[in-house]
């Protein structure tokens, strides 16, 4: 069993060790820079398998806006020898489970399947990923789908509220952008442009394989290398893994303190925050317990003070996503429109009250009880697992398991959470707000010092 974090360097061919639950967790890295890893779970009877590329919406030009995600659903339309239906039809045929889903700093293209069905889950996601021909005609079918995607999107208000909030916290970061695109890039990028994109960051070097469930580790590494082979991808030449991204932090300037869209609905949307941790950060486990008490279930501050006592909202809850080099640190409430400024102002001073009064030793006993279970239920799905050993591989370059997980946790004090909350109230603060809301609701907090820098 492991004691802390595991390392996984890129230069290490060969890596094996047992994490919590007698979990056999196998790493190999191939002389081509492929890297495969494996989680054996004892009793499962199904397997999660990813296909990732460390590229995403953060990574492409000016001119190439959306390529990413345009791309990924272009691999699901063809390849040299299998159709899209083709593609569809062998994991429907087993009652599996397949799709894609572009981040800002990754590409995964994945599938459940019964244990027997996992080399067949291999072969096809290989030659999806390895051999599509993007086919003109498909491409110009798809991004009419994709604008439909994307009008979809912008009809939803809890989606426009999050991309203006990202860009009003993280500015002209690559991390502020659409993941998808705007429907003007969508229209205007060319087959071309996709197809770089395509050639350029889709390589051996840039491929891990990641699975967790039942799975036989020297099995699956000869079933990539065959699939791979079959889908022409020459193996026989030596590369290095791609370089993870450098954790340099320190990059994000606001974009905007307030952004507010008019729309004529029923409920606002408010987003208030500020920008956060990266994902390497050895606070991260001080931010997760941060936002346990402040706003991560129903016992928490934010839910008991605007919700249960004041019934201003019936969704009300903070979040911190993380990155290679950045992070954000935010809290949503749906409200009635009359009601956003107050409600923004109740979430604005719960947030600067942990960092002025700190928190209870009952509210730190109630966050490691609560993130304990929410983590061991979690591990019990296949899929989380084998995305942990995705974000383990590509953005950490460590593998915690769920006891070194819930010991970091553990060595978190009182203290800690206080001194962070104090420090992440001191940045810049952005709002982002969807509906029909009059601007000066904000105004009180449009006069507090981390607004108005």
């Amino acid at each position: 069993m492991i004691n802390g974090a595991v390392s996984l360097p890129l230069d290490l061919p060969e890596l094996s060790f047992t994490a919590s639950g007698n979990a056999l967790v196998r790493r190999t890295v191939l002389p081509s820079g492929v890297r495969v890893l494996s989680e054996n779970v004892p009793g499962a009877r199904s397997s999660t398998v990813g296909f990732w590329v460390a590229v995403g919406s953060r990574d492409e030009l000016p001119d190439t806006y959306g390529s990413t995600h345009f791309l990924e659903h272009l691999l699901f339309k063809g390849t040299a020898s299998r159709s899209a239906l083709d593609i569809a039809v062998s994991f429907d045929s087993v009652g599996g489970e397949h799709n894609a889903m572009t981040a800002k700093e990754y590409t995964c293209y994945y599938a459940k399947v019964q244990d027997r069905d996992l080399a067949m889950a291999v072969d096809v996601i290989a030659d999806m990923l390895a051999s599509s021909t993007l086919d003109p005609d498909e491409f110009e079918t798809e991004r009419g789908v994709i604008l439909e995607e994307l009008a979809m999107a912008d009809d939803d208000p809890a989606d426009v509220t999050g991309e203006r909030f990202f860009e009003a916290v993280l500015g002209d970061h690559p991390l502020g952008r659409p993941i998808g695109g705007n429907a003007e890039t969508i229209g205007a990028v060319t087959r071309q442009a996709v197809w770089n994109h395509y050639r350029a960051n889709y390589r051996a070097q840039d491929l891990v394989i990641t699975v967790a469930g039942a799975v036989d580790h020297e099995a699956l590494v000869g079933w990539v290398q065959a699939a791979l082979v079959r889908a022409d991808w020459d193996l026989d030449v030596a590369a290095e893994p791609v370089a993870r991204r450098a954790a340099t932090g320190g990059l994000v300037q606001r974009g905007s303190a307030l952004s507010v869209v008019q729309r004529p609905i029923e409920q606002a949307n408010v987003l208030l925050g500020v920008a956060g941790l990266a994902a390497t950060d050895p606070r991260r486990a001080t931010l997760t317990v941060l936002n346990s008490i402040l706003g991560g279930g129903m016992s928490s501050r934010l839910f008991q003070e605007i919700r249960e006592k004041r019934g201003l909202a019936y969704s009300v809850y903070s979040f911190s996503p993380s990155y290679s080099d950045a992070g954000l640190f935010g809290i949503y409430a749906g409200c009635s429109p009359s009601k956003a400024g107050q409600v923004a102002d109740l979430m604005h001073r719960e947030f600067r009250r942990i960092g002025t009064d700190g928190v209870t030793s009952e509210e730190m006993q109630r966050a490691a009880g609560q993130l304990s279970g929410t983590s061991a239920l979690a591990l019990e799905d296949s899929d989380t697992r084998m995305s942990r050993l995705g974000r383990s591989e590509i953005t950490l370059g460590e593998f915690a398991d769920l006891d070194e997980s819930l010991r970091r946790i553990a060595r978190v004090t009182p203290e800690d959470v206080r001194e962070l909350a104090e420090e992440l109230f001191s940045r810049p603060l952005s709002i982002a707000a969807v509906g029909t809301i009059d601007e000066d609701a904000f105004t009180g907090l449009a006069e507090s010092p981390t607004l108005a820098r």
